[in-house]
């Protein structure tokens, strides 16, 4: 019995590293079609693939000053992010998260939304992975294209043109800043009007780029 178990846990690990390493190469290359967090909203999905090539600078460098400042020098992972989440988190009040930009496009692509150590622990197994095979340009590429700007919005170009009528290919850096506000959020924080925190945030933003920019945070996108 003990033998049966162990053979087809051992077949379990193997089909499970054979499959998700065949949809992490495939990707490399592929538009990313359809992701579950898509197929579990209620809303109807809008969403509109672009080439990186065609969604504006001011957004990448507006989504690494906003999400992941360390995007291009982490190997997917940032250990400090992680802990400081960890300790205000166990302090209570506003839930933060210490996902870099990798890990959040690992989550989008293969997994689910919301928490537990189990979802987290393969968000990390593919996050490994596409650093490895994918690269940066690709990993923000697909983060760009799979990621909630909306209610029933996926990705920068179908965002662009719900909120300001027009294509990602030129975005000003108050919309992107505004956009990458509202990512953490989309259903629930305003892109076109935000006021308060909310717009306090986008103004932080906005004058961030210049210092991503400066500072070649973004240069691993465009190497």
């Amino acid at each position: 019995m003990t033998r049966i178990v162990v053979r087809f846990l051992a077949k379990f690990i193997l089909y499970f590293i054979a499959i998700t390493l065949v949809l992490v190469i495939a990707f490399k290359w592929i538009p990313v079609p359809y992701t579950t967090t898509m197929a579990m909203d209620e809303n109807p999905t809008t969403k509109d693939w672009e080439p990186l090539e065609n969604i504006d600078r001011n957004l990448v460098s507006a989504v690494i000053a906003a999400e992941d400042g360390k995007f291009c020098s982490h190997n997917g992972f940032d250990p400090e992010a992680i802990a400081r989440a960890a300790v205000q988190n166990a302090q209570g009040g506003r839930i933060r998260g210490g996902s870099t930009i990798t890990q959040q496009t690992a989550k989008n692509v293969f997994l689910w939304q919301g928490g537990g150590y189990f979802r987290k622990g393969l968000e990390a197994w593919f996050a490994f992975w596409i650093e490895k095979i994918w690269g940066k340009r690709r990993i923000m590429e697909v983060y760009l294209n799979v990621a909630e700007t909306g209610i029933g919005t996926y990705g920068a170009e179908a965002g662009a043109q719900r909120y300001f009528n027009h294509s990602a290919a030129r975005m000003t850096q108050s919309e992107a800043a505004r956009m990458a506000a509202a990512l953490p959020l989309p259903k629930k924080r305003e892109v076109i009007n935000p006021g308060g925190w909310l717009a306090r945030h986008g103004g932080t933003i906005q004058r961030r780029i210049a210092i991503v920019r400066r500072d070649g945070l973004d240069s691993c996108v465009y190497e």
